[in-house]
């Protein structure tokens, strides 16, 4: 398939590496989590300003061992917000980057790229006006909610601010974001699951849309080509330009471009212009990064 920066076709790549960079990242949200549900599983029955007056450490250690918590090695009247604060970025990255998947499975379903999309049931309206309409409303909702998540980061790091030793102005808020936080994180998981489960992936579409900039997109290649063979950087780059945009413009092949192209025949054969449109050349080291991450 293409790959595309800013919006724009770039150079091949592969569906599967796509894949393979959200798996990855999933893992490190799996990692993150972990920290920081350790980092947020501590306990504390220190008093009124953590000074013990009311009962010794060693109550406080009994009771935590048996929540299975560890004793905070040393608090307010609360603990300190700043584990609560990590907690809850931990939840928002991942959302951000569930909101991430979702929003690229929404760019690929767009009706002039098509590549793939999320599941569509049988029976399921897309729109109530427009019978033809498949809607990424799954994704969409994945995004807005994602939302939430990344304002409950923000509310977490203000309730790290306390007067002394304790007031309660982050506790009504630690009602509403932890609780939701954790549901709603939950849900989207098990939402963005069943998406990946019934994703509808269209690779003869991902085939036109290689083709779609008739050739362009093989333009670095050319580049190097001409600068290998003696042409200057900024003479290379002029001449494979010249060509590019006359084909985006008028929509004839790059490849036709640059063999008629008397400035660039003059530095390259026939066989040096050709063999720069092979698809193979971009996708040589596709194998070797699914090794690096354990995927094959």
């Amino acid at each position: 398939m293409i790959g595309r920066t800013h919006g724009i076709h770039a150079e091949p790549t592969t569906f599967g590496l796509k894949l393979a960079m959200w798996l990855m990242e999933v893992r490190r949200a799996t990692e993150r989590l972990t920290r920081a549900r350790e980092v947020v599983s501590y306990g504390k029955l220190s008093g009124a300003v953590g000074t013990f007056a009311n009962v010794p450490p060693r109550v406080e250690e009994y009771v935590c061992a048996k929540l299975g918590l560890d004793p905070e090695p040393i608090s307010t009247q609360i603990i300190q917000r700043d584990r609560h604060a990590e907690y809850l970025a931990a939840i928002g990255i991942v959302g951000s980057s569930l909101d991430k998947f979702a929003t690229e499975i929404r760019h690929l379903q767009r009706t002039e790229v098509r590549e793939a999309e999320e599941p569509f049931s049988e029976g399921q309206k897309g729109s109530s006006a427009m019978p033809h309409k498949r809607n990424p409303v799954s994704c969409e909702q994945i995004s807005g909610l994602a939302r939430l998540l990344r304002s409950n980061v923000q509310a977490g790091m203000e309730n790290v601010a306390l007067w002394h030793e304790r007031d309660i102005s982050h506790s009504s808020v630690e009602r509403v974001i932890l609780p939701d936080g954790t549901i709603l994180l939950d849900y989207l998981l098990a939402k963005f699951t069943e998406i990946v489960k019934g994703m509808r992936v269209h690779p003869e579409r991902m085939r036109q849309n290689l083709a779609a900039t008739h050739g362009v997109i093989f333009s670095q290649q050319v580049l190097l080509a001409l600068s290998k063979a003696g042409a200057s950087r900024e003479a290379a780059y002029q001449m494979v330009q010249r060509n590019a945009m006359r084909a985006w413009e008028t929509g004839e092949e790059f490849q036709s471009l640059l063999l008629a192209d008397p400035e660039v025949r003059a530095i390259l054969a026939t066989a040096e212009i050709e063999s720069c449109f092979d698809l193979g050349y971009h996708l040589r080291h596709v194998n070797a990064i699914f090794q690096r991450v354990g995927l094959a």
